[in-house]
């Protein structure tokens, strides 16, 4: 492997390990999800503006063209998907709102053969399979203990978050041409502006009085697990080839399960440790390259 890549995995995989952190710093963020959200997307994108200007680029709204609305949309999207999984991990522990987060590529699965007109091969139909039976044993359906690891609710929420997910992924596959900066930039502050409805109908648009330690938990997750993080993430995926970035992104969960049991002290039942290895490793499964299967 080249130094660049070495680096560039280095950069990958201490992107995930933030990313796999956002579920604790929620815990210290005593504001509604919808602001929560809001905050990240306006500090993600002007930190993303700012990278652009130290880096002597411009951003360049002209390049995207036909794609605004769709971007627009996508954008939107993302707003909401932070909503759900914000939401979800009130009702849930981090590990089981992010283990239902990452049933999104069973969803893509599921829906790409409609929309992309892809095969739905036995592959694919193994790891929706398994996937869907590491979910059951998350859900902890099969074991009274594991109703205290996660209600119904957090559970739906976090699958919502997924869906959502899931249709930005789709999405995005039609969006070509634009930079990724320029259409992460673009996606970012669509996000907030969404939030900003959605805050005056909730009553939420108001202000917010946070301890000093609150304040840092909010900067740190608009600055570090946004800008810093997609900076990081965005510059290294160009060096990679495309499985090696997905399958690398799963270090994000397993950070987040960890964490979860070992400085929040959240129950970690055998059943979802067996579900998170289902899921996870179905997920990885998908992303894998295969032929005639």
């Amino acid at each position: 492997m080249k130094e660049n890549q070495k680096l560039s995995v280095a950069a990958i995989v201490a992107s995930m390990v933030i990313f796999g952190t956002i579920g604790i710093f929620r815990r210290y963020i005593p504001l509604p999800s919808e602001t929560l959200a809001f905050a990240r997307g306006v500090m993600g994108s002007v930190f993303l503006l700012i990278v652009l200007k130290v880096t002597g680029r411009t951003f360049d709204i002209r390049s995207a063209g036909k794609y605004k609305w769709l971007l627009a949309l996508t954008g939107a999207m993302i707003g909401l998907n932070w909503i759900l999984l914000f939401e979800a991990y009130n009702y849930t522990s981090v590990a089981v709102a992010t283990l239902c987060y990452y049933m999104q590529p069973v969803i893509v699965i599921l829906v790409s053969p409609l929309l992309l007109k892809e095969r739905f091969t036995v592959r694919k139909c193994i790891c929706v399979i398994v996937s869907l039976t590491g979910m059951v044993f998350v859900s902890g359906i099969l074991n009274d203990a594991g109703q205290n690891t996660g209600s119904f609710r957090g559970i739906l929420l976090g699958l919502g978050a997924a869906a959502l997910y899931a249709c930005v992924v789709l999405l995005n596959k039609k969006i070509t041409g634009v930079p990724v900066y320029e259409k992460t930039i673009i996606q970012l502050s669509c996000a907030a502006i969404v939030m900003i409805p959605y805050m005056i109908a909730a009553g939420t648009l108001k202000n917010y009085h946070l301890e000093p330690g609150q304040a840092a938990a909010l900067i740190t997750v608009g600055i570090l697990h946004t800008g810093i993080a997609y900076a990081i993430y965005f510059g290294a995926i160009e060096h990679l080839p495309a499985q090696t970035a997905a399958l690398l992104s799963y270090i994000d969960p397993v950070t987040a399960v960890l964490l979860s049991a070992g400085l929040l002290h959240e129950p970690l039942t055998g059943l979802t440790v067996l579900g998170a290895i289902l899921i996870l490793g179905s997920a990885m499964a998908s992303e894998m390259t295969g032929r005639g299967s």
